[in-house]
């Protein structure tokens, strides 16, 4: 219960400069044209990842490192998942370009 309360502290903590950074993505993608879904995208990833670490974290300092193993391998399928737009529009850039 600890652990929680500490994780979920430090990252109220660091929410301001979680939301800095975003505005400052989100700007760097707006100048170079990057399309919004693919940064939503983006970070809801970079969540996941988070999340999920964290999660598997706390059932390792609960002494269940089956119940870790499996968070991680749920946060894996989320994020590939998620990614399969942004792998589709690789692709297909791929093939745009490759001569005919």
């Amino acid at each position: 219960m600890l652990t929680m309360f500490v994780g979920a502290f430090i990252f109220l903590f660091l929410i301001d400069e979680i939301a800095q950074m975003i505005a400052l993505i989100s700007e760097l993608a707006e100048n170079a044209n990057i399309h919004i879904v693919y940064l939503q995208t983006i970070l809801k990833i970079i969540g996941i990842a988070y999340i999920a670490e964290f999660g598997a974290q706390i059932a390792k300092d609960a002494g269940q490192g089956a119940i870790a193993s499996k968070i991680e391998l749920a946060g894996k399928i989320f994020i590939l998942v998620l990614a399969i737009p942004i792998i589709k529009a690789v692709i297909e850039m791929i093939i745009a370009l490759l001569p005919s």
